[in-house]
């Protein structure tokens, strides 16, 4: 029984691995499964649960105090010499009754808590998305890499047949032919190590959007990925839209809310008490006590614990306000830096993929077709072959450089 659950297990574990992979899924859609199903993201809801769940006991008072005893009864053995001093049977009851202000003030602060929480989550939110990003650009460079090195192992392995054809005819030398293949097994290899760089990141994204690690992921290889600055950046975009910034801010205002609680206890609190008293002597009517009371929170050697606080919290407050404007100061010219710099990188990328690569190829197909037309030697076409991957893959590092950047630079603008 327990080897058929765990068939029926495997076999529901590979199906459901096997149905995410049948469509190409953008990277919208990756971003919207993360921010849906990611555990961790998932965590912050139950804490901000928890602490809105506080805010409904602020107004909670303290549970009252009750006694059951004596009152002004005689020590045993002592002589009493009236009936009235037998003392009498006592029940008291007690209540703190706090200052509605008081009690005000701590809802508002705990109400606060809640949304530094949502702030947390969005910062969290904002560093999975970056992830994602680069995994996904990863694999679209991941792809383009396979399709260069593909068609150069295709190449390769051309130059290599038409070598070892003319080698009986003593039409091509024979280290040639072993060069050739060298280059060939090269390719080989580079194939087979972008193939596990492009599996390991398709386990990380599927960890992201907590799917089964090993299901198969198939991304739209045909999306286009272009570097649009924003056009109104300055530091009022960046405290609209920075996550931090408004963690930052709604802690200021939980601090504020603090420093106001904190200044209710300057004013006083109220307890009653009632007590009861049922004499001993048969003759002696029964008592009562009832008192009202009120605390002195502005004698001075009081005072000076919330007045401390305020004056502390204040100082605080100014400096979380003038740190916030540093940051926002730095973030933009940060942010505006990379503008730049990924401006000049799409400029480079459209030289490399309109001049500097079709050059490069028309040289490989004349130096092909020359040896061919047996005008040239294999070496020549080696040489062009060799300048083509290299430019490939300088080109598809700048590629990868530049989607890092974009990556960056969205995630510091949090778009």
């Amino acid at each position: 029984m327990l080897n058929i659950k765990n068939i029926l297990l495997t076999i529901s574990f590979f199906s459901s691995a096997l149905a995410y992979g049948q469509q190409p899924v953008s990277l919208e859609q990756v971003l919207q499964e993360i921010n849906k199903n990611n555990p961790s993201l998932k965590a912050f809801e139950s804490q901000i649960k928890s602490q809105d769940a506080k805010v409904s006991g602020a107004g909670a008072w303290m549970a009252p105090m009750v006694g059951v005893g004596t009152f002004m009864t005689p020590y045993p053995g002592s002589m009493v010499m009236d009936e009235a001093d037998k003392g009498a049977w006592m029940l008291s009851a007690e209540q703190d009754i706090p200052n509605p202000a008081k009690t005000k003030a701590k809802a508002k602060y705990l109400a606060a808590q809640s949304a530094i929480t949502k702030a947390e989550q969005s910062i969290q939110a904002n560093q999975l998305r970056a992830r994602a990003k680069e995994l996904y650009y990863g694999l679209l460079v991941g792809y383009k890499k396979i399709a260069f090195q593909e068609e150069n192992k295709t190449i390769m392995g051309t130059m290599k047949k038409l070598a070892e054809i003319r080698y009986p005819y003593n039409q091509s030398p024979l280290n040639q032919v072993f060069k050739a293949e060298g280059r060939l097994y090269e390719s080989e290899n580079m194939i087979l190590m972008t193939q596990s760089d492009i599996r390991s990141k398709k386990i990380a994204l599927n960890a992201l959007m907590f799917r089964p690690a090993m299901s198969d992921l198939v991304i739209d290889t045909a999306q286009k990925i272009r570097f649009q600055p924003v056009a109104s950046l300055d530091t009022a975009y960046l405290a609209a839209n920075r996550s931090d910034i408004q963690q930052m801010d709604q802690s200021i205002r939980a601090m504020e809310l603090n420093i106001n609680q904190m200044r209710q206890e300057a004013k006083p609190d109220f307890r009653i008490r009632f007590e009861h008293m049922s004499t001993r002597a048969e003759m002696m009517p029964n008592q009562y006590t009832l008192m009202g009371m009120v605390s002195i929170p502005i004698a001075p050697w009081s005072s000076k614990m919330y007045r401390s606080e305020v004056k502390s919290m204040n100082l605080e407050r100014e400096a979380m306000l003038q740190q916030k404007e540093g940051m926002l100061s730095e973030m933009l010219g940060m942010t505006k830096s990379m503008e730049n710099e990924l401006l000049t990188m799409q400029k480079q990328l459209s030289n490399y993929e309109t001049k500097i690569l079709p050059a490069l190829n028309k040289n490989l197909k004349v130096s092909m077709l020359s040896y061919q037309e047996n005008k040239g030697d294999l070496n020549t076409v080696i040489d062009g072959w060799e300048a083509v991957n290299m430019a490939q893959m300088n080109y598809l590092e700048q590629l990868q450089k530049f989607y890092q950047m974009i990556v960056e630079y969205e995630k510091n603008i949090e778009r």
